[in-house]
């Protein structure tokens, strides 16, 4: 399968929950996968499913934490305003990025296995997606911060050993590398992107 499609996939068990309790990073998967199962099922035109999906998202994912990540060393050499708006751009990028295509994808079964308590901060929660006559079942391995246990928020998905965080970093990367180490030119490609 289309790693692409994989994780396009994948955003849409990014969902919301309430936050006003400590709650078990594997029952907070199990509770998104099947929260998104019901976005994606009802039968609203896809403009409001991509409105739902991006709030989910943006209550449930660490955008921030993710966008620093993918920013990687580059980080450490830029000012306060750089930063600001690769954040501010991270966000519509991301938002897009998967709302849109996720919001064409009906009832993906997601079934929990187990996890794995890294430290304090962080817990492995091990998934499989089913197999269907159309595609291959898929091990997934979600990054979970737990730092505040009323809110986890998810930092990474694995799927199949591959880090999509990591992937997306080596992107962000080779874009800036390829430009002489300009930022600005992520900031454009992230900026078409968000407007296309």
């Amino acid at each position: 399968m289309n790693l692409k499609k994989i994780f396009i996939l994948l955003i849409l068990f990014t969902l919301n929950l309430n936050n006003a309790f400590s709650i078990e990073p594997d029952i907070f998967v199990q509770s998104t996968v099947n929260r998104a199962s019901d976005v994606l099922s009802k039968n609203i035109p896809k403009q409001e499913k991509i409105a739902e999906l991006k709030t989910i998202a943006k209550e449930t994912v660490d955008i921030k934490g993710v966008g620093f990540y993918s920013l990687g060393v580059t980080r450490k050499n830029l000012n306060q305003d750089q930063i600001n708006k690769f954040l501010e751009l991270f966000e519509a990028y991301f938002l897009k990025s998967f709302s849109s295509r996720l919001s064409e994808y009906t009832n993906p079964e997601i079934d929990v296995r187990g996890k794995k308590v890294l430290n304090e901060n962080y817990t492995i929660v091990n998934s499989i997606l089913i197999g269907t006559s159309i595609r291959p079942e898929v091990k997934i391995d979600w990054r979970i911060y737990t730092k505040n246990p009323e809110s986890p928020l998810i930092r990474d998905l694995i799927i199949e050993g591959l880090s999509l965080a990591r992937t997306q970093k080596e992107e962000f990367a080779s874009i800036i590398n390829s430009n002489d180490g300009n930022i600005e030119a992520l900031f454009k490609a992230l900026k078409e992107f968000s407007n296309n």
